[in-house]
């Protein structure tokens, strides 16, 4: 065909250059494959972004905690050189409820109305979520029942009061950038399930905790150091600024299509988010059920906001920096000291939801102006730690629904009735188009060790379909 001369030729397109795109684009080199990596922000990383604090350090405004049985992820970081290092969780924490703070040890906020139901509310989820399958969770005893309610719902249906569904909304709030009211019961129960490997059983513990959980380590030089690291070794073969519009599909090739080049492949691997692969002009269309899917994907809404001090002035009162929080007028959920590791500035970290029904009036963090938002989050940070917490040296916010490229966070989450009908589709190859990304993942889903997981998965199913979907370059 004509394009033939101008479109330059690979073994294998790869999408999107986050984690996941990246690490299968690694797999298939290593295997001897040509790979052209294309990724439409002007920088490599997905959800994994750094912003520089002074000369020397950084902070993550995207995904950046790892814990154990996040086996992949580690030992990718390990291979490209980039160490972790303990959260701080030194001290007491803070449970901020209707202005009132008070400390507390552990992971559990001293709430004497609302924790025993929270007790009992986690050890159920614990026992439903060791009978459903983690890489087919429709096949799950009571599947239908569980994807016909809320996770809201199902606890309610367990003697959990409205507090303890409040209280299950805020631990839930930095992982799914929602609430109870917002997924499926079944989808919520197999994330904790996939809160494991295939050695160990997800629970809800390792899903919230950071010592032992999956808050317990961060990076050294922040998690996009390790996206860095991987681009630097692919060199020429990633492009940024290169949005792909269009992939059509032919007997012996693929052709896609930015908005300035053409690129003809063997095979596509798409790495970005599948609400945004549903946007892509795609000839033959995707298949109807999957694209169905896709659509549904939607991400959560949560924005990462940090303040910056000369120090971590909250250490010297036995404060850990973590806290959370119950107030009705507060968007943030939880509060992490996110200081450099050897703790030369102080770093006040909070996951703030962008909407739903915990802001004042109704109305959406998000559409305050920066003083209101900035003011918003500053004086939960002060009500948890005391009132030098307003006066930060830097500001940095990063609300993700904003971002074009991502459009929420952290996850996709699914609502009652898409994981029966549609889950099936997820990763399904298309013809000559394979799957990856961190909502592709069965164990760790949405998070970093997900996203490699998936690109390793999709590099895997390139090389075994290799022979049998060879193009012709004289086509």
């Amino acid at each position: 065909m004509s394009e033939n001369s101008a479109a330059s030729q690979v073994d294998v397109v790869v999408v999107g250059a986050g984690l996941a795109g990246l690490t299968a684009a690694r797999e298939l080199r290593a295997a001897g494959l040509t790979v052209q990596v294309l990724e439409a922000r002007d920088r490599v990383g997905g959800r994994t972004v750094n912003h520089a604090i002074g000369r020397d350090a950084v902070v993550e405004t995207g995904g950046q905690f790892v814990g154990p049985t996040q086996d992949h992820i580690l030992r990718l970081a390990t291979s490209v050189g980039v160490a972790t290092f303990p959260a701080h969780d030194i001290g007491s924490s803070i449970y901020v409820k209707n202005g009132r703070a008070r400390r507390f040890a552990g992971g559990v906020p001293p709430d004497p109305i609302s924790l025993p139901d929270v007790g009992m509310l986690v050890a159920r989820m614990d026992r439903a979520a060791r009978q459903i399958p983690v890489d087919r969770p429709w096949d799950a005893p009571r599947a239908h029942e569980w994807d016909t309610q809320t996770l809201a719902t199902w606890a309610r249906r367990h003697a959990a009061t409205d507090g303890g569904v409040e209280l299950l909304d805020i631990l839930l709030g930095s992982v799914f950038g929602g609430t109870a009211a917002d997924v499926s019961a079944l989808f919520g129960l197999a994330y904790v399930a996939g809160a494991g490997n295939e050695y160990t059983p997800g629970t809800v513990d390792r899903l919230m905790s950071v010592a032992g959980g999956a808050q317990q380590w961060r990076f050294v030089g922040g998690s996009q150091a390790i996206s860095i690291a991987l681009a630097e070794q692919l060199g020429d073969a990633v492009r940024l600024g290169n949005p792909v519009r269009r992939v059509e599909q032919y007997s012996d090739r693929v052709v896609v299509r930015t908005e300035t080049e053409s690129w003809i492949a063997g095979s596509v691997v798409v790495a970005i988010p599948p609400v945004l692969a549903s946007r892509i002009d795609w000839s033959p269309t995707l298949p109807a059920a999957q694209e169905a899917l896709f659509q549904r994907m939607n991400f959560g809404g949560l924005a990462k906001c940090e303040a910056v001090y000369s120090e971590p002035f909250w250490r010297a009162s036995g404060l850990s920096g973590q806290a959370l929080f119950r107030d009705s007028d507060v968007a943030v959920s939880s509060m992490f000291d996110n200081s450099p590791p050897d703790g030369s500035q102080g770093v006040l970290m909070g996951f703030v939801g962008t909407w739903g029904a915990r802001h004042r009036g109704g109305r959406n963090w998000s559409d305050g102006n920066d003083a209101e938002r900035r003011g918003e989050v500053l004086r939960a940070f002060a009500s948890a730690v005391g009132p030098r917490a307003l006066e930060p040296t830097e500001w940095i916010e990063l609300d993700w629904t904003r971002e074009q490229w991502t459009r929420g966070g952290p996850t996709a989450v699914l609502a009652p009735g898409v994981l029966t009908g549609l889950g099936q589709c997820r990763d399904a190859a298309f013809g000559r188009v394979h799957w990856a990304g961190a909502e592709h993942s069965d164990y760790w889903n949405g998070y970093m060790d997900g996203a490699v997981r998936s690109g390793e998965k999709a590099a895997a199913e390139v090389l075994s379909t290799e022979g049998e979907l060879s193009w012709n370059n004289a086509s």
